[in-house]
């Protein structure tokens, strides 16, 4: 008797436009990144886990809400952070979360993640750049900048 087995065809889907102003996409400071998904996270009273592509020259390619967690947590697995870089032929990424009260300390889950991603992606060939932390009024924290990724 025959076996079936499921076909499946992957689809990266654009679900809109994010707008950027003051920086060409192109990401040199973490700041840039910082100002640039700020106005995503400030009314946000649960944590929010974004994924920011990159291209090969550093151009922002494209954005992946990765998760929305509780307020004290949010729940990433390495499988869901490599999916749409993978499909996105991303050669790099900036993850990036906010802390809803408002201080963008890293905790020790948030070192022990960024080094669990750092780890994956390195194995699938894609440069993880960065693991930025929003506060509140324009307050972050990038893991890179303080020699912590």
């Amino acid at each position: 008797m025959p076996y079936r087995i499921s076909q499946f065809r992957l689809l990266l889907v654009k679900e809109g436009a994010a707008i950027t102003t003051g920086w060409d996409r192109q990401v040199r400071r973490s700041q840039d990144v910082a100002d640039f998904m700020a106005p995503l996270a400030a009314n946000a009273d649960r944590e929010h886990f974004w994924c920011l592509m990159l291209n090969g020259k550093n151009v922002a390619v494209g954005l992946n809400l990765v998760s929305i967690g509780s307020l004290t947590a949010a729940l990433v697995h390495p499988r869901e952070f490599l999916k749409p870089l993978i499909i996105g032929n991303a050669a790099a990424a900036i993850v990036v979360h906010n802390h809803p009260s408002g201080d963008p300390t890293p905790s020790s889950e948030d070192l022990a993640l960024t080094k669990r991603l750092r780890e994956v992606s390195d194995l699938v060939g894609i440069k993880l750049l960065d693991h930025i932390i929003l506060g509140h009024d324009g307050a972050f924290c990038s893991l890179a900048d303080h020699g912590q990724l």
